[in-house]
């Protein structure tokens, strides 16, 4: 696997790791009620579980587990096997775009962030399906491994459900190339403002 171009400072990783746990047990607190009910309103929309499981790759492409809350119709890829996220997806029912909109249906991964199997800031780990697609079709896709996946990243907060690979790898690695705490706070606010404005959600 390929190297990145900056070195990533030791310093930034162990405060990085702070941060991630100290943000995440806060979050969590709030975050467990809006789970909480929006479990329930899942639940009262369609049947099926109110949670979904789903692996995902890693740093390093270490195999990870993301728990979310569900926000499409139960065994909806049964059918149509897995898909790129579309604009106005049909497969979305209407709690689940206003979570996909808001962001509520991503809290659970605070846990993984609280684990160390992700952060808060970084790129959106991938499923493995599509990272080896991706892999063998878009040049340098692959250097989205060598850093931490995130709960929100640069990509999630400067594009859409729908952006293409291309456009995805673009903004992942403007992040990984300009690695540093100060980018990682301004995603953190930028975050924010997409939860509040909604603003590149699909």
């Amino acid at each position: 696997m390929e190297k990145l171009d900056k070195p990533v400072h030791c310093n930034y990783l162990l405060l990085k790791r702070l941060l991630d746990i100290i943000f995440s047990t806060l979050l969590l607190i709030p975050g467990g009620v809006m789970i909480f009910i929006f479990m329930i309103l899942v639940k009262i929309e369609t049947p099926g579980k109110a949670f979904y499981c789903q692996e995902r790759v890693g740093l390093m492409g270490e195999k990870i587990t993301v728990i979310k809350l569900r926000s499409m119709y139960s065994n909806v890829e049964e059918k149509t096997g897995a898909m790129w996220a579309q604009k106005e997806d049909s497969r979305v029912t209407r709690v689940g775009r206003f979570m996909r909109k808001t962001r509520i249906d991503e809290l659970p991964q605070l846990l993984l962030v609280f684990k160390g199997d992700m952060s808060l800031i970084g790129p959106r780990p991938e499923r493995p399906v599509f990272t080896k697609q991706f892999s063998e079709n878009v040049a340098g896709f692959e250097q989205r491994l060598l850093v931490k996946p995130g709960l929100s990243g640069y990509a999630q907060v400067h594009g859409g459900y729908d952006d293409t690979p291309a456009e995805k790898l673009k903004n992942d690695m403007y992040y990984i190339h300009n690695i540093s705490f100060t980018t990682d706070l301004l995603i953190f606010f930028d975050t924010i403002r997409v939860v509040i404005t909604g603003d590149g959600s699909r």
